[in-house]
């Protein structure tokens, strides 16, 4: 039987990948990384040499197929995104579509996950607004369907999650504050990076000092809408 593990590692600080995560990426035979470059860096920070095989978003069926071929010969596989956990806002999760197809046409393959670093649950666990029950969307749409999307939140009772990129912060910000009020807000940035900043206050607040400063690295935003 061979295994490939879904490795989370650091969103940012390279401190954070847990011991399990070191342990298993030194035992499997390759490391699938969405950067092979990134990932690299973060091997070389724990010592750890092993083949290094690319997979993202635009990879081709063949890289697929041929990942395929690895596990159908017992090779293990560890598959790591660029930071956070793979299949989350992430191409792996095709992959493991494809792997799950396979599995139930018999090929004989074990999925282990291997949690850790997350910026949706890091950003939750500091915001204050209740948790117990929360929406997640991902990246919003750029452009279609973000104005219905935005209009079906107006009586969404839940905490709301969502990640953004740095160009695009301000106007959904505003976009929001358009159709959900000036309801309350945390916007987290550079999550354990050396910049980190977490931001929490009214949308309108929240606005105007992000407007005083650079826009830059990923984003994470949490609405509390109750």
């Amino acid at each position: 039987m061979s295994t490939i593990y879904i490795v989370g590692t650091p969103i940012g600080n390279l401190e954070d990948l847990t011991f399990r995560a070191f342990n298993t990426l030194r035992k499997v035979d390759f490391v699938l990384a969405e950067d092979t470059r990134k990932t690299k860096i973060l091997l070389d920070r724990y010592e750890i040499k092993k083949p290094l095989i690319s997979y993202y978003q635009h990879s081709k069926i063949s890289k697929i197929e041929y990942i395929i071929d690895l596990l159908k010969s017992g090779k293990d596989l560890a598959l790591v995104t660029d930071a956070g956990t793979p299949g989350i806002s992430d191409p792996g999760n095709y992959l493991l579509e494809k792997i799950w197809e396979e599995k139930e046409r018999g090929l004989d393959v074990k999925i282990v996950p291997i949690p850790g670093a997350s910026s949706l649950t890091s950003i939750l666990s500091v915001c204050g607004f209740p948790t117990d029950d929360f929406l997640f969307l991902g990246f919003l749409p750029k452009k279609k369907g973000k104005e219905t999307l935005l209009k079906g939140l107006v009586n969404e009772k839940r905490t709301i999650v969502f990640f953004e990129s740095p160009h695009r912060i301000i106007k959904i910000l505003e976009n929001i504050e358009k159709y959900l009020g000036n309801i309350e807000v945390v916007v987290g940035r550079e999550l354990t990076k050396k910049f980190e900043e977490i931001i929490r206050g009214k949308l309108s607040n929240v606005i105007e000092q992000l407007k005083k400063k650079n826009q830059k690295g990923e984003f994470v935003v949490v609405l509390n809408n109750r």
